[in-house]
């Protein structure tokens, strides 16, 4: 029955599951989208990201099943970002998995590594950018993603917020289409992105980064979305996605004050 097959798929540990789809996804996109990315570059990201992670999880008692969480980051920002040289992708790696340990509030840490990492790259080193776009806009590769998003999601029990992200931002947009008279076929090529569904159902939501309790999270989730429409389409600016999420990111404390919940907890 299909109640078992939920119930296997939320027992598995999601980060088996992330690993999995972002490793065939950064496979295909080597193989067949040409990602310009080079493999010395990502063979460093996991070196970096796992080696900060073994330190980190010694100096702070945590299992060794923590690994997981370096290796998603790893194949996160593989994904994402893009620079001329080979420092760029460690450091950032570095980075993004150290905060882990140091940006903490009430037993978590605060901001999600890969969406970190993309704003460090994005803001601080020269000569790295961030690939949202390359994927393309075939609808196939947008909903091959949000399969095994949705699959993810459900077993990292964030469903939830991924949805009520979406509802709104797509909303949003409906909402934009009517108001300048544009033709629908403009929605779906913006649904088509591989970006969209990628930030949706693997960036915001990450349960150790999201607020602990539901309503928080549906509040959080609309945050993120107008956040990133305004960026986008009012004030006409790049990489609207992770700049809102990054932004949103300080009030999941205030959130978590508001409406306590039990914090989320791997097994």
């Amino acid at each position: 029955p299909w109640s078992r097959v939920v119930a296997l798929v939320r027992s598995i540990d999601a980060r088996y599951l992330q690993i999995g789809f972002l490793g065939s996804f950064l496979l295909f996109g080597a193989l067949v989208r040409d990602f310009a990315l080079r493999p010395e570059q990502v063979a460093l990201t996991f070196a970096a990201a796992l080696t900060t992670q073994i330190i980190g999880a010694r100096l702070a008692g945590l299992p060794s099943h923590s690994l997981l969480s370096a290796v998603v980051t790893s194949l996160g920002l593989s994904i994402l970002v893009r620079a001329d040289s080979l420092w760029v992708h460690p450091l950032v790696a570095t980075i993004a998995i150290g905060a882990k340990f140091v940006i903490r509030w009430n037993g978590k840490h605060l901001y999600n590594p890969a969406n970190l990492g993309v704003m460090v790259a994005l803001l601080l080193l020269p000569g790295a950018w961030i690939s949202p776009g390359q994927w393309g806009s075939d609808m196939l590769l947008a909903l091959w993603v949000a399969t095994f998003g949705i699959t993810v999601s459900t077993s990292a029990r964030r469903f939830d917020i991924a949805w009520a992200f979406l509802a709104i931002y797509v909303g949003l947009l409906c909402l934009r289409i009517e108001y300048l008279g544009a033709r629908w076929a403009v929605l779906e090529n913006q649904l088509s992105s591989g970006a969209l569904i990628l930030f949706t159902f693997f960036m915001i939501t990450d349960p150790m980064t999201t607020p602990n309790h539901r309503w928080m999270r549906f509040l959080y989730a609309a945050i993120v979305a107008v956040g990133a429409f305004v960026w986008t389409y009012v004030f006409f600016r790049t990489n609207g996605l992770v700049w809102a999420l990054f932004l949103a990111t300080p009030l999941v404390p205030l959130l978590d004050r508001l409406m306590p919940a039990e914090k989320f907890q791997w097994r």
